[in-house]
């Protein structure tokens, strides 16, 4: 459900860059998703779809761009991308890491008339 916040904070952002612009309409919303964000694409595109009516969003694209996981081991500083359930490094075996990638969400871009 906090998906609903999410595309309303999206629609403020894009509106006022498009109002920055003079852009008279936005096709296409580019947005960055971590793979851990817990953002659900089609709860995205469904509040989308109701809050962007009679906005300069209106009909516009959502393209979604997902990022894996990535993780750091606090010990021998390797990064690497863990296979499911395996969070040990695969340089040290260590379980001591940290997410450095895959919990992002943002906008990456807007394409406008």
């Amino acid at each position: 459900m906090h998906e609903l916040s999410v595309v309303q904070s999206m629609l403020d952002i894009v509106s006022e860059k498009a109002k920055e612009i003079s852009a008279p309409r936005i096709v296409r919303i580019n947005l960055v998703v971590g793979e851990i964000s817990s953002i659900v694409d089609d709860c995205v595109q469904f509040y989308f779809d109701f809050m962007a009516k009679d906005t300069v969003a209106e009909e516009a694209e959502l393209h979604f761009e997902r990022i894996p996981l990535k993780l750091k081991c606090r010990k021998c500083s390797h990064i690497f991308f863990p296979q499911t359930g395996q969070w040990n490094c695969p340089g040290c075996g260590s379980e001591g890491v940290e997410v450095v990638g895959g919990s992002e969400f943002y906008i990456d871009s807007i394409e406008v008339e």
